[in-house]
């Protein structure tokens, strides 16, 4: 199964090197949008963003593959007098990260390039003197004298900001760079779309290839395209944390490794039916995979879909992802690959009209 081809990998960089900060995903979306329509039937968005391909739309019994487009960011909140700015965080955006980092804010008059300035390590030997980044204290510092500067380069309150950082692979074996939470579930389902067309796979539903806008600020896209299309079924993939890294707790996170497949989480939001369905799948294909259990919630579009029209069976695929909200995250290749063909088997397994019903009466 030719997952990664050239044709594939010149879209991977395209699209992760995008930036499609979260309400303002339209580049990226019109990129994935073109990828994907040779392998659909019909491409659909709606007022906010969230595109969709369609094969077989004339049917009455609808599946959804989805992952969300958005990538963190920030905003301009604040301009000083001396011409330095302040930030708010566009979705889950680390402080801690952003001191001497590039930065690429996003004007009308085009971009505008920055740094996140921060005091140097001479001048914070006392402890009283040794600031933490935290949203308060960092800023964005454009080489403008004064806030008429600023202004006259085009920068306002209100301006995005995002980091230019662009994707490279580590040894042969790690996709890395900003954005792959959650733009390579984009590029998986896009993948999925286009095997099922050059397998010559006939589903005998309608299948909803979702690329969902604001996941990063409350699962909103997932949210109102769940009413537009109302599924009989989701197969939501997002990324999930690779907790064998330093610093990391797997008694409290739980154990999850790179390179040891796709992981398929327990919670209340996930139909246990669904979840046995691609349980199933990924042994009978020998495809790996590894278990998690959330509490409540997974925190991820799955949610959205599961509690909306009097519930859609859902379940969730993860990719198991290093240093995530940061600009090196780092994902196995053979994990993305393994997302891919779990979504394409799994999906092969459906029925027109399944019966995802618990008992029968």
């Amino acid at each position: 199964m030719d997952i990664f081809n050239e044709q594939s990998e010149q879209f991977l960089h395209r699209y992760l090197n995008n930036a499609s900060p979260t309400s303002y995903e339209m580049p990226g979306q019109q990129l994935w949008a073109d990828y994907i329509r040779p392998f659909v039937d019909t491409i659909e968005q709606d007022n906010y963003g969230t595109v969709y391909g369609v094969i077989n739309p004339e049917s009455d019994f609808r599946v959804v593959i989805e992952a969300h487009a958005d990538e963190i960011s920030w905003y301009v909140s604040h301009i000083s007098p001396e011409g330095f700015l302040g930030v708010i965080r566009n979705g889950g955006s680390d402080p801690l990260i952003a001191p001497s980092k590039i930065v690429h804010i996003h004007t009308e008059k085009g971009i505008v390039k920055g740094v996140f300035g921060w005091p140097a390590i001479h001048t914070r030997h006392a402890e009283e003197n040794d600031p933490k980044p935290k949203i308060g204290n960092i800023f964005i510092d454009i080489g403008a004298n004064n806030k008429e500067e600023v202004l006259a380069m085009g920068v306002q309150i209100g301006s995005v900001i995002t980091y230019p950082d662009e994707v490279w692979t580590m040894n042969d074996r790690f996709v890395v760079g900003r954005a792959l939470d959650n733009r390579m579930g984009g590029w998986c389902i896009a993948q999925v779309a286009r095997l099922l067309k050059a397998h010559g796979v006939k589903l005998p539903f309608g299948l909803y290839i979702v690329n969902s806008v604001q996941e990063e600020v409350g699962l909103n896209g997932a949210t109102m395209i769940a009413q537009t299309i109302k599924p009989h079924a989701a197969i939501v993939t997002d990324v999930t944390h690779d907790t064998t890294t330093p610093l990391m707790n797997t008694k409290e996170l739980g154990y999850c490794k790179c390179g040891e497949g796709p992981e398929l989480t327990f919670a209340p939001s996930v139909h246990n039916k669904l979840l046995k369905l691609v349980m199933d799948t990924a042994t009978e294909k020998e495809i790996p995979y590894q278990r998690a259990a959330s509490s409540r919630y997974t925190g991820t579009d799955t949610d959205a879909f599961a509690f909306s029209n009097g519930g859609v069976p859902s379940v969730l695929i993860s990719l198991p992802l290093r240093y995530m909200h940061t600009t090196v995250e780092a994902a196995h290749r053979t994990d993305i690959e393994n997302v891919v063909r779990l979504m394409f088997e799994a999906l092969q397994k459906i029925e027109y009209k399944h019966n995802f019903k618990y008992l029968d009466l």
